[in-house]
């Protein structure tokens, strides 16, 4: 019997010929997504759901999703599908990642154009029968110094057009190395010097704990007088309040925004402001880039729905069916390595480093190394997966290697992770025991026995006495519930670590107390998909 696909948001014909011609018994319901209650009533008769991001894949209708076993989302945000129920009922959530990176490059590019010139303004005037020529003086882009704030896929295009317009590029990104930013032509600097020096500022980040109001007031403060700002990337990585301020004073220029802090965005401070151009997030709205994920989408849900092969998952490795069962636990332990080395690395990666040894040895090497890769990278970008995370690092120049041994140890396998960057080199090791649980077993050369929480301290510290109490009487005045309390040592009196399992989110409270005892050199909370 032929798979089922239902199509509840718009997609291409050519598209949906490709479900037909793969030999899917395919639904096209293009508006059907805006009826959830519609939607739920006939959900569990279908194996695939394709969807843009009118349909809601909420834990309700995957509830009533008896048999779908794939979501298919054209476009890269799966904001609207909740991962956490959909892995819990077994159905995969793919994206299309790449489909749209020129499309929102491209309309960055254009916002800057619009903002430099004031052509929305100038053209609302015109249309009005108006002719005030000398009222819209603009400036050029040639010469001007472009600041851009995360230099990854898009961002990286949108270096290579600006070096195209003659502009001078100079690019804020953690995860870029000095000899990346060479060769895309870019100077690597860091945040403070980019607000000092750049004429216009185009963000092109994710929106993540680290990069939540990266314009704050203060950092808007910071910028250079008369400099433009695009926001084409995700709301909330400016403050629009502030920032209408600087614009009010003038301290701002200009500013060209596509996404806003909340949407669909019916008031914003932003909002009739002089020369401030606004659009609706449209930075993937083109055809071209339609047509890209929706052809896509199809093609890689109809690879898993006919012959089991999974791409561009979100929430499930790329891996046969066979291996999945054998793998499943240490492809997450590799996660768990990588999002550990990723947390606790700040300076740009140079290479990752990866040993495998014992029985880990013998499976899909290939799997597993884009599994770490993409735990590393998921602090620069959370929706980094297993396919993206290898190209992101390539793009960024990392350099990636593995390496397989025998079983060398009183364990049957394990796993080592070492990242380099141009300071340091930091390793961290885990297991997986009988019980199918992923387990740390060495950080920094020191071994360990710890069990992974989704919440996590770690600390390193000189071995001297008061440690421990000190750690528990912090959690504990603070109401922090230690579930699991690991140590290691490199030997007496010499380099310590610890690591907490808590059951909440470590408060900032307790990092700030614990580094201001001056006993830690050290402290860090961790976070964890368990």
């Amino acid at each position: 019997m032929a798979p089922k696909v239902l199509i509840s948001d718009s997609l291409s014909e050519a598209a949906v010929q490709i479900f037909r011609d793969r030999g899917i018994d395919v639904d096209f319901q293009p508006n059907l997504g805006k009826d959830k209650d519609a939607l739920a009533a006939i959900i569990g008769n279908y194996d695939g759901l394709a969807i843009r991001s009118a349909t809601k894949a909420t834990a309700k209708l995957i509830e009533a999703a008896t048999n779908l076993k794939v979501i298919g989302r054209a476009g890269i945000g799966v904001d609207n599908v909740d991962r956490d129920a959909a892995s819990k009922a077994g159905i995969i959530v793919m994206n299309t990642p790449f489909g749209n990176m020129i499309t929102t490059a491209e309309h960055a590019i254009a916002m800057m154009f619009a903002v430099a010139r004031q052509i929305p303004e100038a053209s609302a005037s015109t249309h009005a029968g108006k002719w005030e020529k000398s009222k819209f003086m603009g400036v050029e882009l040639t010469g001007k110094t472009l600041g851009v704030i995360g230099a990854g896929n898009i961002g990286g295009i949108v270096c290579d057009r600006a070096r195209g317009l003659k502009m001078k590029v100079m690019a804020y990104d953690p995860y870029l190395g000095e000899e990346k930013a060479s060769e895309m032509g870019v100077q690597k600097v860091e945040l403070d010097e980019l607000f000092a020096h750049a004429d216009f500022i185009t963000l092109h980040v994710p929106f993540t704990d680290s990069t939540a109001n990266i314009l704050s007031a203060e950092n808007i403060a910071k910028l250079k007088p008369g400099v433009r700002i695009i926001n084409c990337a995700r709301g909330g990585l400016v403050d629009e309040e502030a920032l209408a301020e600087a614009l009010k004073s003038g301290h701002v220029a200009g500013a060209a925004f596509d996404v806003f802090a909340v949407e669909p965005a019916t008031d914003s401070p932003l909002f009739n402001l002089p020369n401030v151009v606004c659009t609706p997030h449209l930075g993937a709205a083109t055809t071209e880039a339609q047509e890209n994920v929706a052809l896509q989408v199809a093609e890689q849900m109809s690879d898993y729905l006919l012959t089991g092969a999974v791409t561009n998952a979100l929430n499930m490795p790329s891996v046969t069916a066979e291996e999945a069962k054998i793998m499943g636990p240490w492809i997450k332990l590799a996660g768990h390595l990588g999002n550990f080395t990723g947390q606790m690395t700040d300076e740009p990666i140079t290479a990752i480093n990866i040993l495998f040894d014992g029985v880990v040895s013998e499976m899909n090497i290939k799997a597993l190394t884009a599994a770490t890769i993409a735990g590393i990278m998921k602090r620069a970008n959370p929706d980094t997966n297993m396919v993206s995370a290898p190209v992101i690092a390539k793009e960024r120049g990392i350099q990636i290697s593995t390496t397989k041994q025998d079983r060398s140890g009183s364990f049957e396998g394990y796993i080592k992770v070492t990242v380099v960057t141009g300071k340091r080199e930091r390793s961290v090791a885990g297991t997986v025991f009988s019980d199918g649980k992923p387990r740390f077993i060495q950080i920094k050369g020191i071994n360990v026995d710890a069990e992974i929480g989704a919440h996590m301290l770690y600390t390193t510290n000189e071995d001297v006495p008061g440690i421990i109490g000190t750690l528990g009487q912090t959690m504990g005045s603070l109401g922090v519930n230690i579930a699991n309390f690991t140590l290691g040592r490199a030997a007496a009196k010499g380099e310590a670590i610890a690591l907490l399992y808590v059951d909440e989110p470590v408060p900032a409270p307790a990092i700030k107390a614990l580094e201001a005892t001056g006993l830690f050199q050290q402290v860090k909370p961790l976070t964890f998909e368990v």
